[in-house]
């Protein structure tokens, strides 16, 4: 297992290019086999009208706004949020539309294919470019992840493999979800994606942790934290080759609804 590497660590040595390389969509790298799954979650859950709002915060965004492809359809106010200043950047030359910004149009492309609006790419990134509001710190290990910013608690709150980055252990991560959870309206929509089995994954040539989670232990941590598990989708590891890269063994999907104050 690779030793923890925490925020200080991730703000130092991660790499945001190096791990872009895993978007390069439709390249044959692992990456491909776990965004299609999100991509077509989230588009279940979002595009389909299934679940709306105002307001949608994403904890963890990386460098990446993929995971704003279906969602910006349901939400018009859209918060994304990093602990890292190089991932901020990129969103925000994305968002500016600047030389250099990632092309991510292959997977927009993708996803409106998925919505049935395969022509409507550019609208799509127009949309999407509109709902993204800001772009601000955050640290989901702290009682207020986006301080010192203070947000009116939102309708959603999305956040795609950033428990398993950020917490150490199970209690961590259940210390994490009532963090999260503070957040986000009662009632509101809590949406999570990750891989589990995953104990480590590769950005470039440096190693980075992932909590080690199952089923049950991630089932268990919503419980404890006042989350009701609405839907609940997993799928194991096709490719059995790049195991150097990232350790996992299956991709998870979850909505859960805040049943109660912790």
């Amino acid at each position: 297992m690779a030793d923890f590497t925490g925020r200080d660590v991730y703000q130092a040595e991660f790499d945001s290019r190096a791990y872009l390389e895993y978007f390069q969509f439709q390249a044959g790298t692992l990456g491909d086999e776990v965004i299609a799954f999100y991509l077509k979650q989230l588009c279940k859950t979002f595009a389909s009208g299934h679940l709306k709002g105002d307001t949608l915060l994403d904890l963890a965004s990386g460098p990446t706004i993929y995971q704003f492809l279906s969602a910006c359809e349901s939400f018009g106010n859209i918060t994304a949020s990093d602990p890292v200043e190089r991932n901020r950047q990129e969103i925000e030359m994305w968002l500016k539309n600047k030389p250099g910004a990632f092309d991510w149009t292959p997977i927009v492309k993708y996803v409106c294919e998925l919505e049935g609006t395969r022509d409507k790419w550019a609208d799509k990134e127009a949309k999407m470019r509109r709902a993204i509001q800001q772009v601000l710190y955050c640290d989901v290990l702290q009682s207020n992840p986006l301080a010192p910013v203070s947000l009116p608690k939102a309708d959603c709150v999305l956040a795609v493999e950033c428990l398993e980055a950020a917490c150490k252990d199970l209690s961590t991560m259940r210390a994490a979800l009532k963090n999260i959870s503070s957040l986000l309206k009662l009632g509101g929509a809590l949406v999570l994606a990750g891989i589990l089995g995953c104990s480590f994954y590769m950005v470039g040539p440096r190693k980075f942790s992932f909590l080690v989670l199952t089923e049950e232990s991630l089932r268990d941590a919503l419980h404890t934290t006042g989350f009701t598990v609405v839907e609940y989708e997993a799928e194991p590891r096709f490719d059995k080759d790049m195991f150097d890269a990232c350790d996992f063994s299956e991709k998870y999907f979850v909505l859960a609804r805040k049943e109660k104050e912790v």
